[in-house]
């Protein structure tokens, strides 16, 4: 069976879609799995091995030709999209599968789910789950099941991004930005955890925009000796290398917090108890993943960019997690 997941959005939702194409490949290794993303997460799809092809939604609207050639049974709409929905239809896709909660769905998909994401007190890989109900399938699986479903596998190391790590210490990433789609621990705080802990190696992450975000609003942070500034210097497809051989990783609710989480190293998630964004929806999944988070309902800073929440997240409590990563990387655990 030729399936086609589409997920249009951003990198953290794509990397959370992954585990589908594991699933459908679990229940028959013979179905071929097409996913349809963005061109700049195609490094991230194409490395799932459960994925067979990666689509870009670009080259489809340029060229609408491109999704009928392919003949699949089935298109699942994981990510409502108007433009490519149409595109499905008269690409005479048998089976389309979309949410009914969309209306643009009622006219152009012949199977809708009917569920809210925005109610549900699952999680988003938990969720996207529902629409496979579309093809018979009716699962809420398990972190654990999702985690192995994830299917990263990390292209040919470059041996330059090997030797950028430390021998002698451990080797953290910290992520502080997020393109403006999480809350942020304060850099205050990043500083004083890198500070503090002068025995690891830190690696500031991002896009080169948010590096000199960084170093406008707290230049000691980059310029402390255990903090190496790698804002704006990896591809998609280095960071997900480079992440791939590090120990661990701080970060907000971003893409690379579930890139890390999803290779199975360790992944720190800094979140508020605000929701849709809180961890019950968002945290990250893999076998090493954790957060933290204040132990409240709180919506008092749903309206502002200061988040008094996540910013009560102290430091000590993010350099206890690391220190015990320390412990149990040297007890070979």
């Amino acid at each position: 069976m030729k399936i086609i997941l589409s997920r249009t959005d951003n990198l953290g939702d794509v990397i959370l879609t992954l585990p589908v194409a594991g699933f459908l490949k679990e229940q028959d290794p013979t179905n071929e799995v097409y996913f349809i993303g963005k061109s700049y997460t195609r490094p991230i799809i194409e490395a799932c091995q459960f994925v067979d092809k990666f689509l870009d939604k670009d080259d489809i609207l340029k060229d609408p030709q491109k999704l009928a050639s392919l003949q699949a049974d089935a298109i699942i709409f994981i990510f409502p999209d108007q433009d490519l929905a149409p595109i499905a239809k008269k690409a005479k896709i048998p089976l389309r599968v979309g949410t009914s909660h969309r209306w643009w769905h009622w006219l152009y998909c012949n199977k809708r789910i009917d569920f809210s994401r925005k109610e549900s007190p699952l999680h988003e890989a938990q969720l996207n789950f529902k629409l496979l109900e579309g093809l018979g399938f009716n699962i809420e699986p398990n972190f654990g099941l999702i985690a192995d479903w994830f299917g990263l596998k990390t292209p040919d190391l470059i041996p330059e991004l090997q030797d950028l790590l430390s021998k002698e210490k451990l080797n953290v990433i910290l992520h502080p930005k997020s393109k403006g789609s999480a809350r942020e621990w304060h850099l205050d705080s990043y500083f004083a955890l890198a500070q503090n802990n002068p025995d690891i190696q830190f690696f500031v992450t991002g896009t080169q925009a948010e590096g000199d975000l960084i170093q406008s609003q707290k230049p000691d942070l980059l310029a402390l000796e255990n903090v190496y500034n790698l804002a704006g210097k990896f591809s998609l497809s280095e960071l997900l290398m480079f992440i791939s051989i590090c120990d661990g990783l701080v970060a907000c609710s971003t893409g690379p917090l579930h890139i890390a989480s999803a290779l199975g190293i360790h992944a720190l998630g800094i979140y508020p108890p605000i929701k849709p964004m809180h961890p019950t929806r968002w945290q990250p999944i893999g076998k090493k993943a954790k957060v933290l988070v204040l132990d409240k309902d709180c919506s008092d800073c749903r309206k502002t960019e200061n988040c008094s929440c996540i910013n009560a997240i102290s430091v000590a409590e993010v350099s206890a997690e690391i220190k015990d990563w320390q412990r149990q990387k040297n007890e070979g655990l």
